[in-house]
Order: structure tokens, then sequence, then C-alpha cells
């Protein structure tokens, strides 16, 4: 039973509930052995060794209650490209494909069979919850899974899909029908639009989808460098469906030849990359991220960095899809902004990041990226990237990094090592189903691998948590310190 110095609080949402554990990993400052984290109204209060905090609190005289975990607390995951509506579509990520074009067959026969959208939207926000993540980029292709983060209280952006789009369809009235659309996706906890990806769109409504965007102060996500057919041609190479096309080749002035789309850009044999496409067009920007960028050059890359646009690796995916392995090695090495992803249950095993995170560990070292920072710069892509990739690691409800002030998203992590490095490497290589509980808004929302009431406060008598054992390896034991006078 939870008991709490309740002081002189007057009002429930003026409890602490500090978090401490063995290790604290704040992301934007160093690790923190024995460290802790104080909660107050959804907000942290306090970071640093637990003794401080405590004093911290204790010189005002304010009671609090405690939760001691095993392991390693760290900000609450941040899915940086996920469908949550597929997580019905188990079936099709379940296997493995020759390719996008193989995939996709696969993906369009399953969709069509038609899906409860909301519901299965619903479910993967409570396995990502179980997962330690706290904040998603979500694209929504049916607007029944539009509320799905809202209803989940979970933070990130809903991205509305745009795709299909002809310039003569477009200036029919497709600007109107996208506003319409974008006006019905909630702006809790964000909205932005999704252009789905440069070889499904053409050149109008590429150029205007980042104008309606940037005009309401939202933000833009695409799928950019996922298919082979994206990446920058060398020399003419045979294009499917396109088989015989003499083209120009190579190094030509292509922005100059008014081309109508990227697919009709490789018809008249031009090499440029989407990346570059798609810049020349004004879709990236520091407003943008985008997700996968496997087919890129260093030139391309280097534009992103110029760009201030940060890419989500989505390993997993790639391979299921049957795609080259992301160039995590020389993102990694050039300084390149990146961020974590999933992608949906469509083409992942799960919605784990952390299973990502390992992955992405494991191309690095086949990369040859060798340095001593990839463990803790994975976590921070996990985290802390793709807070950036969104825009969300600034500004009043920011996430992906424990501070003062921050919205209080925890993940805490089941790890036996005792020191930070060794705590790093078994997260990163090995940290997929380790975690054991979830703080949304300073919620408890999951623990031992299953969801609490999402509607209580967490440290508090209420707070539906189910039993804990102060002998328990996974759960948490809480303690009340005496408070002490000012």
């Amino acid at each position: 039973m939870t008991t709490e110095n309740r002081g002189s609080r007057h009002h429930r949402d003026d409890s602490v509930t500090v978090h401490s554990a063995r290790i604290v990993v704040p992301m934007t400052a160093p690790p923190i052995l024995d460290g802790a984290v104080a909660v107050q109204a959804g907000r942290i209060l306090h970071v640093g060794e637990r003794s401080w905090v405590v004093d911290q609190l204790g010189a005002r005289g304010q009671g609090f209650t405690e939760r001691h975990w095993r392991g390693a607390i760290l900000p609450g995951l941040v899915n940086a490209h996920s469908h949550l509506q597929y997580t019905g579509m188990a079936s099709v990520g379940s296997g493995s494909y020759d390719g996008f074009e193989d995939w996709a067959r696969s993906f369009t026969t399953s969709y069509d069979e038609g899906h409860d959208w909301a519901h299965d939207a619903a479910l993967g926000a409570e396995r990502s919850i179980v997962a330690g993540v706290t904040s998603i980029a979500d694209v929504i292709t049916d607007i029944e899974a539009a509320d799905v983060l809202a209803d989940a209280g979970l933070g990130g952006i809903a991205y509305w899909e745009v795709m299909d789009w002809e310039n003569a369809a477009w200036q029919a009235g497709g600007r109107d029908q996208v506003l319409a659309e974008l006006a019905r996706i909630p702006t809790t906890p964000g909205a932005g639009l999704s252009p789905h990806a440069p070889y499904s769109l053409d050149v109008a409504p590429l150029l205007e989808l980042p104008d309606i965007v940037r005009q309401q102060g939202l933000r833009l996500h695409l799928h950019l460098g996922e298919s082979a057919v994206e990446g920058e041609r060398l020399a003419l190479e045979p294009i499917p469906g396109l088989e015989g096309v003499v083209g120009i080749g190579h190094g030509a002035d292509w922005h100059l030849a008014n081309v109508p789309s990227f697919r009709a850009l490789r018809a008249l044999g031009f090499g440029a990359s989407a990346t570059t496409f798609v810049d020349r067009l004004g879709v990236l920007g520091p407003d943008c991220h985008v997700a996968h960028g496997v087919y890129m050059t260093a030139a391309d890359r280097a534009l992103l960095r110029a760009r201030g646009t940060a890419v989500a690796l989505c390993p997993r995916s790639n391979a299921v899809i049957g795609l080259d392995p992301p160039p995590v090695g020389d993102y990694l090495r050039e300084g390149s902004p990146i961020a974590v992803g999933t992608d949906s249950l469509s083409s992942s095993p799960s919605l784990d990041p952390m299973a990502d995170v390992t992955a992405l560990h494991r191309i690095a070292r086949a990369q040859g990226y060798a340095a001593h920072d990839l463990h803790a710069r994975l976590l921070a892509a996990a985290t802390l990237g793709g807070a950036h990739a969104m825009g969300l690691a600034v500004g009043p409800d920011r996430v992906g990094h424990l501070a003062v002030g921050a919205r209080a998203d925890l993940a805490v992590f089941d790890v036996d090592a005792r020191t930070v490095p060794d705590a790093f490497a078994e997260l990163v290589e090995d940290g997929a189903g380790r975690a054991i509980a979830t703080v949304v808004r300073g919620r408890l929302r999951a623990q031992d691998g299953r969801l609490t009431s999402a509607g209580t406060t967490a440290g508090t008598d209420d707070a539906g948590t189910g039993p804990t054992s102060p002998t328990s390896t996974t759960g948490a034991t809480r303690t009340t310190p005496q408070k002490e006078s000012a």
C-alpha cells in the first residue's frame, strides 16, 4: 500500500513524485548515477543525484512519493516514423520481400480487405506505450485513425498523408480538398501533412503542399530515399515500365526542363536523385523530416544537413521489404541529424524502437563505424533525435530529454549494468522488450509489460498500477521520506 507525506499540499495536482534509479540519462546533460527525476503537474521539477533532489524538496517543505526503479530512466522514446493504423496488417510485415514493388502488392491486397482503422491504431498506440514510447510521428491515411494520439494521451504529430495527385487533378481542386482534410486532423498533440513520396505526387502538389503547411505553422514529413528508383543515377538504367527510353543522361540541367513529375524526369533520362528533386521544389527545411533515407549519396545527405532536415531511420522495415540497409555509418560520421522509426506492422516485426536501435548498431558496425560514441548517439537518436525531427525538442511542451520544465515523459528500462558504458551497451545492443515502465505527462501508463489506468496520476494512492514489491526485480518500491523543515 502506498503512503504519502502530503505536507501542506491542498490539491492533488501539486503532489510530487520522485522517480529514482541507479542510472538516469537526461540526454542533454551527462548521465547521473543514483539519480532521480522529480515530477509535478505533468512536468519535470528537478533532475539530478537523488540526494540532491530530495534535499531540494526538503528545503521547501515539499512532501513526495518515491518510486525507485531497477535499471535506467531515460526520456520517453520518440518513434519518428510510424503508421499506427496498419497495426492490423501484421501478416504483411511478417513476410519477406524482394523489393518495394513485391511488398507493395502484398500491402495493397491486405489494405483492400478492409480494416477497423481506429481500433487498429488504438492497439498500436497501446503497444507503443508498453514499449516505452511517449511521442510518435504518426502518418494517417484514413481519417478514422486521426484521433489516435489524442485519444491515447501521447505526444507527437499526426501527419495527414497525401498521395496519387497528378498535376491536372490537383489544379482542378486538389488544394481545396487537402485543406478540408487537414482541418479534420486534431491539433492535439500536433498536426501536419505528409506528401507521400516524390514518385507518387506530381510537381504541382509537391510545390503547394509545403506552402499549405507553412502558412499554418504546421510540420512536413515524407518518405524519401526509400525506393531504389529515388537514388541518383550515374548512368541510364532500365526504369520499370519505361524500358527503351533514350534519355539525356546524368549531368544535364534538369530543373530547367519543366518536367511534370519525378517519374517523368526519370523517363527523360535525367539522373538526379529524388532528394535533389524535392529540394528544388522547396519541400525540405527545418520544419520537415524524412523517413528511411536509404538511397542517398553524400551530396544528398549534405543537402539534408544544409536544410536542417532530419531523417528517421527504419532499418527493420527496410530489411522486411528487401531494401538495402540505411547508410547509418555515413550519417553518423558526417554529423547528420538522425532519428529512429519503426514504420508500421505492415513492414516491421514490432513497434519497439529499441529493436531498430539494435539493428542500427549492427549495421553501423558492419559499415565500419568504430567510434566509441555509437551507443550514446543511437540512444539519443531514439529520444532527443526524434523530438528534434518533429520540432518538439524545444518550447513549452518539449520532449526527448529530461530537463526542468520539460514534459514529464519517462521510460524505464531493466538493465543489470552498474556503470553507464555497460548500461548503454546493454540498452543499444539488446534493449528490445526491456521497458518496464512508461510515464506520459507524469502519469504511469505502463508497467511490467501491461497498461495501467490512463486517467490517474502516478504516485498517488489510486494510481491503479497493481501491486509492487520491495524485492521485485522489474517493479518499483515506494518510500516516503519525512518532510524536512525549510
